[in-house]
């Protein structure tokens, strides 16, 4: 089967870099799977655990936002923040998931008592953290 060249970049390293048969990612404009001599496309992207299909099995990566550049022979992600499974911790992920739900649900309930609490940063991090969960297969 033909290959693509995935290559995942975070801001401190090269998080990933292989040859893959198909990426499916969450796009700002939804999902897509990406196969070799795709049209180009440049598009950001939204945090979640990204699939990888490669050598007949399934990887996840947790990806945290960033912009995606696709050409026919290569995908290069550009990701504020980026793990292989093998490199998260699980329980730290899950209190960062808690966290947020905690606060989402305060704001909801009291938004008055709770004017300290940024909703959008509540988001992205609850969003971040499913991302990471969702990579180890503890799914939220």
């Amino acid at each position: 089967m033909s290959t693509i060249r995935l290559e995942i970049v975070s801001p401190d390293k090269m998080v990933y870099s292989e040859d893959v048969e198909m990426a499916i990612v969450r796009s700002t404009g939804g999902e897509l799977g990406i196969l070799p001599k795709h049209t180009p496309l440049l598009t950001g992207i939204l945090p979640h655990a990204m699939r990888i299909k490669r050598n007949g099995g399934e990887e996840l990566i947790a990806v945290c936002g960033g912009f995606m550049e696709v050409t026919p022979h290569k995908i290069t992600i550009l990701a504020s923040a980026a793990e292989l499974p093998i490199n998260i911790d699980i329980n730290r992920a899950q209190k960062a998931y808690d966290r947020a739900q905690e606060r989402l649900e305060a704001l909801q309930k009291a938004p008055e008592e709770h004017k300290d609490i940024d909703s959008e940063r509540a988001h992205a991090a609850l969003d971040r953290a499913k991302a990471r969960l969702q990579a180890t297969n503890n799914k939220q």
